[in-house]
């Protein structure tokens, strides 16, 4: 037998609606399960033998997709771009254009990122309140010395925002170029980026590794597979 859930968690998983409009909708007497209406926020239901409708039409299991993906520099993590950039949504299938990207990396960055269409596991893995490491390889124009690593780990202020890694090291370096590998915990929008532009550096590549113990392997740009069940369990056991 499935577990019994509350109407509004199922509407909600279905894509029906969120989770708080999907409430207003039982209040409203828009849904019905088994042919009769419900009015009953307290209602729970059976997702494979009960039939929900909303306004009259079916309402349906959606299966929860989880998705690795390697993002390639030069495209952009949302659905749909004003200035015409290629998206990270055009290398799945046209059939799971329902998974929304968990966080993001920017136009030029490229590696590890997650995708799905569980709202929960998202929220679980982006709020900073959980704080899921991830690690980052930086290409950097000139010598990185270990002052500046040292700064990243003691945390610096850049606009108004603390930026802070929780482990920096040098993989490799000379005058011209060095290669920085970053451990972070919270994702600040361009924290990489920001902490090297902070003194005086340029990113040439940037690339995230590993989010959790989930790391980016083999993976090649532009190409993605699904997490197993050991995987998803890894993540959200680490939190």
């Amino acid at each position: 037998m499935s577990p019994a859930i509350r109407l509004q968690k199922f509407l909600a998983e279905a894509g029906v609606a969120s989770r708080r409009a999907a409430e207003q909708f039982i209040l409203d007497g828009r849904i019905a399960v088994n042919g009769q209406v419900v009015r009953q926020l307290g209602t729970k239901v059976d997702p494979l033998h009960d039939k929900v409708t909303a306004d009259g039409r079916p309402v349906h299991v959606r299966r929860k997709l989880y998705v690795a993906l390697h993002k390639p520099a030069g495209c952009v993590c949302s659905h749909a771009d004003e200035l015409g950039r290629p998206t990270i949504y055009e290398l799945l299938p046209k059939e799971w254009q329902m998974v929304h990207s968990v966080g993001r990396l920017d136009f030029n960055s490229e590696g590890l990122i997650f995708l799905t269409n569980d709202g929960q596991f998202a929220l679980r893995l982006t709020h900073p309140r959980y704080g899921v490491r991830k690690k980052y390889t930086a290409t950097i124009e000139g010598e990185v010395g270990g002052d500046i690593l040292k700064r990243f780990t003691q945390g610096i202020f850049d606009g108004g925002e603390r930026l802070k890694a929780l482990s920096a090291r040098l993989v490799s370096g000379s005058r011209a170029r060095s290669v920085v590998e970053l451990e972070l915990g919270e994702g600040k929008n361009r924290e990489v980026r920001r902490l090297f532009e902070s003194q005086g550096l340029l990113v040439r590549r940037l690339q995230r590794t590993q989010i959790g113990k989930i790391k980016l392997g083999e993976l090649k740009p532009g190409r993605w597979r699904t997490l197993t069940e050991t995987e998803i369990k890894t993540l959200l056991s680490d939190l």
